[in-house]
């Protein structure tokens, strides 16, 4: 499938900001099953420096900055992407969670040492009894790693309510357990603490999702909006992925912007400013798929 993205960005100021800096994850990454045909950035007022680097991840990430008195500031990310199918043929490869961990701990392939980082809390997913009692539902022994995180995906899709007045950025996940309630970020860093507690290596991804209108209704343009969901190592395959959100498995309507430990890593945009006092935010993203 080919899409087109736009994510649009507004800024409106209470007072005048002299200076800003900001970093920007906002384009999709090239992969295996995701080709980029075309990426750029619309900045207003336009940028004094802006320069582009890959993150620690891998992620693409554009740092500006805008050093004359503005009121305003816009950005617009468009992006051209063609996304395929990840073969996810796993019969060969049917360990059992258990076996996948101990390997984690104690192979030493390339693969398995950068996959290592993600067993480990992170700012945002602290390890606790809870998360532990929660996940151990869906590992029983010797179960496949699959069966095991796709039963775990339903739990939570079943469980959890989709409400995106209870939670922010700034919601501690306890708070999400305690009230089963959260939306897409929430429940991928749910999912991601329960299987870090089981010993397994887990990260945060951030992107798209084209979203269909329901039946008879008109497709509303820029009212779709960021998406996140997890993956989980599986050595010899290596990462899959899932949608707790929607309960399903990422085929070709998921657009992948980057990956982290959890979502400071892969913030969509962040910065500081001086002055301005208060301010207005608005964002709109519209996620359209192309002819052809």
């Amino acid at each position: 499938m080919r899409y087109r993205v736009t994510h649009k960005t507004e800024f409106i100021y209470e007072s005048q900001v002299g200076i800003s800096y900001n970093e920007a994850r906002l384009l999709p990454r090239p992969l295996q099953h995701q080709q980029v045909l075309s990426a750029s950035m619309r900045i207003d007022p336009p940028p004094n420096d802006l320069y582009e680097r890959s993150d620690y991840f891998g992620n693409l990430t554009s740092y500006f900055s805008i050093l004359r008195p503005h009121t305003e500031l816009t950005i617009t990310a468009i992006s051209d992407v063609e996304v395929g199918r990840e073969n996810r043929d796993l019969e060969s490869h049917k360990l059992s969670w258990e076996k996948v961990k101990d390997r984690l701990r104690t192979s030493k392939t390339s693969e398995v040492l950068e996959a290592f980082q993600f067993c480990l809390p992170s700012p945002m997913i602290r390890l606790d009894q809870a998360l532990y009692d929660y996940a151990k539902i869906s590992f029983a022994p010797d179960r496949p790693l699959d069966e095991a995180v796709n039963d775990l995906m339903i739990r939570i899709y079943r469980d959890f309510k989709y409400d995106p007045e209870f939670s922010t950025i700034a919601t501690p996940l306890a708070e999400v357990m305690r009230h089963r309630s959260g939306v897409c970020q929430d429940f991928a860093h749910l999912a991601i603490g329960c299987l870090r507690s089981q010993g397994l290596a887990a990260r945060y991804v951030s992107g798209y999702i084209e979203t269909i209108p329901p039946e008879g209704k008109k497709r509303l343009v820029g009212a779709d909006a960021s998406h996140a969901w997890f993956a989980v190592f599986l050595p010899e395959v290596g990462w899959l992925d899932y949608d707790p959100t929607n309960n399903q498995l990422p085929a070709d309507r998921h657009i992948t912007v980057g990956w982290g430990r959890d979502y400071s890593d892969v913030t969509p945009l962040k910065g500081v400013a001086y002055g301005g006092g208060e301010h207005e935010l608005k964002v709109a993203v519209d996620v359209l798929a192309q002819e052809g």
